[in-house]
């Protein structure tokens, strides 16, 4: 009698569980696959329109940006090393008035940032909707960044410059960073206050978008929307 050549159990342990990943992978793709491109549409529309609206009403409030440790604009980095020095000199007042003007300015500026986010959710395209879905769980952040963060740049520095110009410690900060840039140990964008503040608004914004996209994917169903539930559910 010939004996039958035994497989070794590793080797049927991996092909199971290759099979059952497999059997997972073409499961969630059918499951997309069911879903119209109205309803794919809808729904992440819905969903874009709830984290926008959502963090744009968080932030652009007093104390939105001032009171939230995740958001809080501090002072740049090469204030903060000299923070000492200046209370020394009695700089420490106006470096505190300084923070509260750079966090009231971008309270103010982030409501601007409504109507640029709202058009970008009416000029979604099908591939914008498909990268959304198969772009992991920050995707709904990263479209809002790609289609906004330039337009928004340009819409608040006028305005976080004419909130910061009125600190007098403004002119004061724009001359030091000015003259520490050209040895090269400060960003660009914190060279000027309102450069520094515009850029840290629009992170904070996107920032609260992300946190809002992570809360409705992990629960659809509690975002109060048939049509986010249904597209998210699948993505889960």
């Amino acid at each position: 009698m010939k004996l039958q050549r035994s497989i070794p159990l590793s080797f049927s342990r991996r092909a199971v569980a290759c099979m059952l990943v497999g059997v997972a992978i073409s499961a969630h793709a059918l499951s997309l696959n069911d879903l119209s491109n109205q309803d794919a549409s809808a729904g992440l529309k819905a969903a874009l329109d709830k984290g926008s609206a959502v963090a744009v009403s968080k932030l652009g409030v007093e104390n939105g940006f001032l009171n939230n440790d995740k958001v809080k604009i501090q002072l740049p980095s090469v204030l903060e090393k000299a923070m000492p020095i200046l209370k020394m000199t009695g700089k420490g007042q106006q470096l505190d008035e300084l923070v509260v003007s750079m966090n009231r300015a971008a309270e103010a500026a982030v409501p601007m940032a409504k109507p640029l986010l709202v058009n970008a959710v009416k000029s979604m395209s099908l591939t914008d909707a498909k990268n959304i879905l198969t772009g992991g769980e920050t995707s709904v952040t990263d479209f809002f960044k790609q289609k906004t963060a330039a337009p928004l740049s340009v819409k608040f520095l006028p305005l976080v410059k004419g909130v910061t110009d009125k600190a007098g410690l403004s002119s004061k900060y724009n001359a030091v960073m000015g003259q520490a840039q050209k040895f090269g140990v400060v960003p660009e964008q914190e060279a000027t206050v309102e450069g520094y503040v515009t850029q840290k608004a629009l992170d904070g914004l996107f920032l609260m978008i992300g946190e809002e996209e992570k809360e409705i994917r992990r629960d659809p169903v509690a975002a109060g929307s048939a049509a986010i539930s249904k597209v998210f559910s699948l993505l889960k």
